[in-house]
């Protein structure tokens, strides 16, 4: 199955996406440092993006894909989220930097089967509701564009008279979106995201998310019932953690939860060694990163709870956000490896620039294992329907 990559950032999306049996036939990113890290990772025969095809270098605002309607399985991408993220300065559709329109207009241009589009949880804030509104509506009818000049909100009353008619056009997609917890599927981090799937109409595709695998309470039972989480880990029981003496309190479990205990940061990594100040030979991008501290607000993520958030920042990384915090009450920062552990990138890929600048890309990319188990859910209701 084909497929075309937007915003395709350092490239955790679109590696899901390729696990899940779809080939990029065009990837386009306009971040020099994403496209070199993509480029330089290219370059290994068992990368997971070796046969991706060279990244377009640019604003996606100047490429055109006409040539390729028809011929598309997906569309993938997470539109810059800074207009949106808690983290920015909350501009929304008054923010330059705001892409949906773009990738509505690709889906427009290429019409593929299926799209995958991700965004900040910050999106869905009551603040935005109305534009919120605005991006499904325009997915579901992306050849109803907005004209020259015309408001969004102007667009916004054309798209509910359309979708309140009964009328249909040429070109229609039933749309989900839902807010998603990276951890309950497998990913070492609390990272919430809104995610966009859509089915082109015409395919009578009925779908829905897919279920969620692991939870904090199957965690809480391991750590703090049966002991299996210390067990495997080879580690003291913790009789102190803050989070048994909650389930002690309240949160006491009469049966083991189904399912998957969420992944911590210990489970991601702790066969890496202790990271030094030079360079290690075994696991790329695994270097100490000196002037960690805390401060109120920004603690570190503990060692055995699922990370908090990787962050990028919108003035660069914050200080407190991306740390190890160890149980002794010492903290670090995470090495560049370790945060790609977190996403679930794979060992071999290297991120190229510097700490902050790798950092940068870490934070604003898609938990690698989190797209791969929405993509291959997408591509079998694909295949049912060929």
């Amino acid at each position: 199955m084909k497929a075309v990559e937007l915003f395709a950032g350092a490239g955790g999306l679109g590696m899901g996406i390729a696990e899940a049996g779809f080939k990029p036939e065009r990837v386009v990113e306009w971040d020099r440092w994403c496209c070199d890290t993509i480029r330089e990772n290219r370059k290994t025969k068992k990368s997971p993006v070796a046969h991706w095809p060279d990244p377009i270098e640019g604003d996606v605002r100047g490429v055109n894909f006409g040539d390729l309607r028809g011929t598309v399985d997906l569309v993938s991408g997470g539109p810059p989220c800074q207009p949106f993220s808690l983290g920015g300065k909350h501009r929304a559709h008054k923010d330059s930097r705001d892409m949906w329109p773009e990738a509505v207009r690709v889906v427009r241009e290429i019409e593929p089967k299926a799209f995958i589009f991700e965004n900040v949880k910050g999106l869905t804030r009551a603040s935005f509701a109305t534009y919120f509104s605005y991006i499904v509506l325009q997915l579901n009818y992306p050849e109803i564009a907005a004209r020259a000049d015309e408001e969004w909100s102007d667009h916004l009353a054309r798209l509910e008279q359309h979708h309140t008619s009964g009328v249909t056009t040429g070109l229609e997609y039933r749309v989900v979106p839902r807010v998603l917890n990276a951890a309950n599927f497998g990913v070492p981090q609390r990272r919430e995201r809104v995610v966009f799937v859509g089915f082109r109409s015409d395919l009578g595709i009925e779908w829905s998310f897919p279920d969620e695998t692991h939870s904090l309470e199957a965690l809480l039972w391991d750590q703090c019932r049966s002991g299996s989480y210390w067990d495997r880990h080879r580690v003291a029981r913790i009789d102190q953690n803050l989070d048994c003496r909650l389930y002690e309190r309240g949160m006491k479990l009469l049966e083991k939860p189904e399912g998957k205990a969420w992944r911590t940061v210990r489970d991601a990594i702790a066969d890496l060694p202790e990271p030094t100040t030079t360079p290690s030979l075994t696991f790329a991008n695994h270097r100490f990163q000196q002037g960690a501290r805390s401060y109120p607000g920004h603690t570190g993520s503990p060692l055995d709870e699922a990370a908090k958030t990787l962050k990028a920042g919108v003035h660069g990384v914050p200080g407190g956000e991306n740390m190890l915090a160890r149980p002794d009450g010492s903290v670090r920062y995470f090495t560049v490896r370790e945060s790609a552990r977190l996403q679930t990138f794979p060992d071999g890929y290297h991120l190229h620039g510097s700490w902050s600048e790798a950092m940068r890309q870490l934070g604003n990319a898609v938990p690698v294992e989190l797209a791969r188990v929405i993509a291959t859910n997408v591509a079998s209701h694909l295949k049912r329907a060929a």
